[in-house]
């Protein structure tokens, strides 16, 4: 399918590896340029070659914690006028609740709401002005499905759905729409749990972990971060523009509901 977004200007946050680096990759097939971001630089530097290469598209890196102003300030330089905005972060480590204090609580909803919010208050206008705008905020399926140790990042992420919810019908009539993903277990580096930098897992040990990790997803597998981001680029294209305000689990049917 033609999205009918080539040529269109994509910041995706958080995007060296893992789901943001998904969707980069998905909006780089579907013809967009890029501004991409991540914490690590060289990984940031391999991604952005790596897209450069694939499809010929341009790749402006900003290094980073996307929650920290100047390198908010230091994205939007980079492009002033985005079409698209993926809005993702890391979340706060797993942790009992018991251990959080006021820094470690307001760190967690400034990088997992207050950062996503401040970057869309900058964009949103311009979107609407130029008639197309698609935001699209990597949440997590434990907004549904309260996940203990888990609970600031539940928290933060519920946060800006609520709070995005009535600002997606203001905007939607300009042709700019806001939806979140919310990802179940896909296979990223954070389903490894604590591991060295670069560290090569064991194959083996690999396989066992999946398939102990996939057991109760009624599709028996993780998601990849591949299909996750073809999903994020349908959400930004231009067969999307009727679709606001939504939150869509890609889960493989772990969250059942029948609504």
């Amino acid at each position: 399918m033609d999205l009918g977004i080539k040529g269109r200007k994509a910041i995706v946050c958080a995007s060296s590896k893992g789901l943001g680096r998904g969707c980069a990759i998905a909006l780089a097939e579907a013809g967009c340029d890029l501004v991409v971001n991540g914490r690590n630089t060289e990984v940031l530097a391999a991604t952005a070659a790596e897209i450069r290469e694939r499809f010929g598209v341009q790749v402006i890196e900003v290094p980073g914690d996307v929650a920290d102003p100047a390198v908010q300030k230091a994205l939007l330089a980079a492009c002033p006028d985005p079409d698209i905005l993926v809005n993702n972060n890391g979340g706060p480590p797993f942790r009992d609740f018991r251990e959080l204090d006021r820094e470690k609580i307001l760190t967690g909803v400034t990088n997992n709401m207050v950062a996503p919010i401040e970057l869309i208050q900058a964009v949103i206008d311009g979107m609407a002005a130029r008639g197309f705008g698609r935001i699209v905020n990597i949440t997590s399926l434990s907004v549904y499905v309260p996940i203990s140790g888990l609970d600031l990042s539940s928290g933060a992420r519920a946060g800006l759905t609520s709070f995005l919810a009535g600002v997606a019908r203001t905007v939607v009539n300009k042709n700019v729409t806001i939806n979140n993903l919310l990802p179940g277990k896909l296979d990223t580096d954070r389903l490894r749990g604590p591991h060295e930098p670069g560290s090569r897992e064991d194959p083996a040990a690999a396989a066992e972990r999946k398939k102990r990790l996939a057991a109760d997803i009624p599709a028996k597998r993780l998601g990849t971060p591949e299909e996750f981001g073809q999903i994020c680029a349908f959400l930004c294209s231009v067969h999307a523009g009727y679709l606001t305000g939504q939150n869509i689990p890609v889960d493989g049917g772990l969250y059942v509901s029948a609504f």
